[in-house]
């Protein structure tokens, strides 16, 4: 009899938060609280000393990210998806020599994920019904962008003065998917 209470309970959690995850008002409350939360995550983490600077460079971010206002809501969905996803990656090469907490990286990767979790339902339908205005040049501009980051952090050999210039970068990519995420309104 538990087991089939506990049964019907996972259920209806499971297809009510699918059912919710349509919600784009649901969404845009579950995006804004973990890219608080992200953000600070990121900056828990111990930054450098003042030399530091001298490794600063303009990793050129693209116009679309300076300049939000001419998003839809489903081209919101997938620029946000798109470089929540690249954070992610980054985040998972080697960070050793930073010093960084691996609790706080982890903690930091749990909600990217949960983040992209809550998108994928909304980002799937949006392909398969072709209902987005975003044209490929703003999904090159954002890939042509964060391989220029892996490759900075490469040609740095992942040092920690490096990271934290990416860890600068990752902050802005935050400031800029906060306001991605005022556009998710049903």
């Amino acid at each position: 009899m538990t087991y089939r209470c506990l049964l019907q309970m996972v259920l209806l959690l499971c297809l009510s938060t699918t059912a919710l995850s349509r919600s784009y008002n649901l969404l845009r409350f579950q995006q804004r609280r973990s890219s608080v939360v992200c953000q600070n995550l990121l900056w828990q983490l111990p930054s450098t000393p003042q030399h530091c600077l001298e490794f600063r460079m303009d990793f050129q971010m693209p116009e679309e990210m300076k300049q939000a206002q001419q998003f839809r809501k489903e081209d919101a969905v997938l620029v946000m998806y798109e470089m929540l996803q690249h954070i992610f990656n980054i985040l998972t090469r080697d960070f050793s020599s930073t010093g960084w907490s691996e609790t706080i990286i982890e903690h930091l990767l749990v909600e990217l994920h949960g983040q992209m979790n809550r998108l994928e339902p909304i980002r799937k339908e949006i392909m398969q019904k072709k209902n987005s205005t975003m044209g490929d040049t703003t999904d090159l501009h954002l890939r042509k962008y964060y391989f220029n980051l892996v490759q900075y952090l490469k040609s740095k050999k992942y040092n920690r003065c490096a990271w934290t210039v990416v860890r600068v970068q990752i902050l802005r990519n935050f400031s800029f998917l906060r306001r991605l995420t005022g556009y998710l309104r049903d």
